[in-house]
């Protein structure tokens, strides 16, 4: 849990009883490369923290192929926010894209935490207001950007995180094929 308490005193101070009270309300998770940890139609029942790895959320749209809603690095959080908080069925898969340690709470252990530690409610609203405002950059881009002017936004914006990625999920990430990916990467290089 070390990333993830260096990750709290970043935004606010959390005392040794707190975090102890925190360990207590966790649980630690190993999940392997294309592990699932949520399919479609599921419940969400917890909200995760990336300690090590990689995890990708994803919808399989109306032809059949997967569209990659958001990528979790290491200090990221990850869920169905929709189904976690209505305890509704999951509209995404959540998969590891590599090896991950997560920390994982349930959501009665999060709403008991948020009571007990109230310093993690600053915490949490600091950390989603960070999600929400990298959602509507993405939505940005999606919408007032070229194809090209997307990749080379985000490969010059995130250079170690497009090498951890195979370039097929980078091109569902960027709404590409990964055909078009190809084609814009053999342009770009000449």
């Amino acid at each position: 849990m070390d990333n993830f308490i260096k990750h709290i005193n970043k935004f606010t101070t959390i005392s040794q009883p707190e975090i102890e009270t925190l360990k207590s309300a966790t649980k630690t998770i190993s999940i392997k490369k294309k592990d699932l940890l949520l399919k479609e139609g599921e419940i969400c029942r917890a909200n995760y923290f990336v300690e090590k790895g990689c995890l990708r959320l994803y919808f399989i749209n109306e032809k059949g192929s997967e569209q990659i809603i958001q990528f979790a690095l290491e200090n990221w959080w990850l869920t169905d926010y929709m189904s976690f908080n209505n305890s509704s069925p999951a509209q995404f898969y959540i998969q590891a894209v590599e090896d991950c340690t997560i920390i994982a709470i349930a959501r009665n252990e999060q709403d008991k935490l948020l009571t007990e530690i109230p310093t993690l409610e600053k915490y949490f609203r600091k950390v989603l207001q960070i999600a929400y405002a990298a959602s509507q950059n993405r939505l940005k881009f999606l919408y007032g950007y070229s194809k090209e002017e997307s990749y080379l936004h985000f490969t010059n914006s995130f250079p170690a995180f497009v090498q951890r990625i195979p370039q097929y999920m980078l091109a569902s990430y960027l709404g590409f094929t990964p055909e078009y990916l190809s084609e814009l990467r053999k342009k770009l290089s000449q």
